[in-house]
């Protein structure tokens, strides 16, 4: 993993829905959960979602943590 990719997925902003303007790693659980099983929006946020549940899934989340940029 790029590790300048994963610093881009974990700071980019949700764009709609209940969590709209949240930061992707801010994002509960359940909800990647939900896009894990009605599948994950097509494009470069898909990918930053299912990044991103990965991340919750191994409990990784308090590592990543430190890469957030300051206007969390």
């Amino acid at each position: 993993m790029d590790p300048i990719l994963l610093k881009q997925a974990i700071n980019q902003t949700m764009p709609f829905g209940k969590y709209a303007g949240r930061k992707l790693l801010d994002l509960p659980e359940p909800y990647l959960v939900w896009f894990n099983q009605k599948g994950f929006p097509p494009g470069k946020l898909g990918e930053q979602l299912a990044l991103m549940y990965e991340v919750k899934l191994n409990g990784l989340e308090s590592m990543l943590t430190p890469l957030l940029d300051n206007n969390r």
